[in-house]
């Protein structure tokens, strides 16, 4: 008998009962019973899927009725339905089965069997299912062995991995998120079969492809899912400037780091800190205009110049065609590749508050973020040249609260307007107003006068015949 929480017994019983009423069996399918022998916590599953033999969008009906529930949304196009029952969300499907065009990820779509149902899985972990009719209740269905791969930590796809595949390409994403969120192996077969199906990705949309790598990204080690996309080939189908860091170069005896790998560890540095999905993009996109700016100077060895203010200007157009929106998050990732190296200038015990002020006004807040990108970009393997690293940042950080104490410059508004430019000058708008707030900035932020409105108008009048 399964051992699950009294208020999912009670209503998988219900459903069960529900099913029989009408001559159906239900069962309930994936993530949830995989979680359960996996010992995850399934009381914090919101999600549950259920399949039955008949019409999902009935069965629906009959339980909503039942529960006194009218919150009940149909996707008759789908045959699916969705009941949402005390902070969960149910969703039932009619068992079916699949058929695909070799040019179309639209499969057709027929009634079917569970066999047909569990067939078209894209895991054999996944593939698990629970029957909840009274006769049955609990009874296991695992037709693929997914309870031995689930034992031995492997991915593995029910049938055969290149048909699999064929029929949905996204099918391979799964696979690599799976195996980095549960830390499986992904059996040789299955890898093989990436290997060789990976170009087919190419008809699967963007927003589909970037659901699955986000939630590798979120996973606590993102580089096990990333070595995998890139030994397949799948990385270099939607995101090709990632795979061109790859290599060293080596010239007079002088080589620089692989920078894919550098990405990698500074991405698990991000993830380990308990970066959030935007601060990891930051991590990801960092370096990624390096390639392009490598150059080899015989005195200083080799160089990537500019490639912060390159990686900052690229990011709107990778973000574009990776589907990631181009609000204020990829905004927050561009400012932070931008300035991804100024705090790494600032680590001399004579860095003026002028410099410290410039960066503070330039961060906002996101200098905390931009702290932790810079402690998270150490890689080194040599431990004193880490902790040298690590302390000249407790210095700078040090530094950057004791002038913002001062100065108040984070997020800093010039404490001038353009109307009492306007004012003291007697003219209307123009550019000499940007000219006059730009002045006033520079004097704030180089220490020549307080950050307050009374200083920046006394020097205000002080300029002005300069700009009359």
């Amino acid at each position: 008998m399964i051992d699950i929480p009294k208020k999912h017994k009670e209503l998988f019983e219900l459903i069960g009962e529900t099913a029989d009423s009408i001559d159906q069996q239900v069962y309930v399918v994936g993530g949830y019973v995989r979680d359960y022998y996996l010992n995850k916590p399934i009381t914090e599953i919101t999600d549950i899927d259920f399949v039955t033999v008949g019409s999902g969008i009935h069965l629906a009906q009959e339980i909503a009725r039942k529960l006194k529930n009218n919150k009940i949304s149909i996707f008759k196009q789908f045959g699916t339905a969705q009941i949402k029952h005390k902070k969960l969300d149910l969703e039932f499907v009619g068992a079916r089965k699949e058929s695909y065009r070799r040019d179309s990820r639209k499969p057709i779509v027929e009634d079917g069997t569970l066999q047909d149902d569990q067939l078209r899985r894209d895991l054999t972990i996944n593939a698990l299912s629970w029957c909840l009719n009274p006769g049955s209740f609990g009874v296991l269905h695992d037709p693929f062995g997914g309870i031995k791969d689930l034992q031995d930590k492997v991915v593995r796809t029910p049938i055969d991995p290149e048909k699999t595949f064929d029929d949905d390409p996204l099918r391979m994403m799964r696979a690599i998120r799976f195996a980095t969120q549960l830390h499986f192996r992904i059996d040789d077969d299955t890898m093989n079969a990436i290997k060789k199906m990976a170009p087919r990705l190419s008809i699967i949309s963007k927003e589909r492809i970037l659901d699955e790598l986000n939630k590798i990204v979120m996973t606590p080690q993102p580089s096990f899912g990333f070595k995998l996309l890139h030994e397949t080939g799948l990385l270099k189908e939607f995101f090709p400037e990632m795979v061109n860091l790859l290599g060293v170069d080596e010239k007079n005896g002088q080589r620089h780091k692989d920078n894919f790998w550098h990405t990698l560890e500074v991405l698990d540095n991000v993830a380990e800190a308990g970066g959030d999905l935007w601060l990891r993009w930051a991590a990801i996109m960092h370096d990624i205009a390096k390639p392009p700016t490598k150059r080899f100077d015989n005195h200083v060895g080799w160089t990537f110049h500019g490639h912060d203010a390159l990686g900052a200007k690229w990011t709107p157009k990778i973000f574009r065609r990776l589907g990631l929106p181009l609000d204020d998050r990829m905004k927050y990732v561009q400012k932070l590749v931008r300035l991804h190296l100024r705090p790494i200038a600032l680590v001399s015990d004579e860095v003026s508050d002028s410099a410290i002020r410039r960066l503070i006004y330039e961060a906002g807040n996101e200098i905390d973020d931009l702290m932790a990108l810079c402690r998270a970009d150490i890689t080194s393997k040599n431990e004193w040249k880490v902790k040298k690293f690590q302390n000249n940042f407790d210095r700078v950080e040090k530094r950057i609260q004791e002038v913002e104490e001062i100065d108040e410059m984070r997020n800093w508004k010039n404490p001038v307007s353009g109307q009492d430019i306007m004012d003291v000058l007697n003219t209307g708008p123009g550019p000499v107003i940007g000219r006059v707030k730009d002045r006033i900035k520079d004097a704030i932020l180089d220490g020549e006068i307080p950050n307050n409105h009374e200083a920046a108008h006394q020097y205000l009048l002080q300029i002005k015949d300069q700009y009359l």
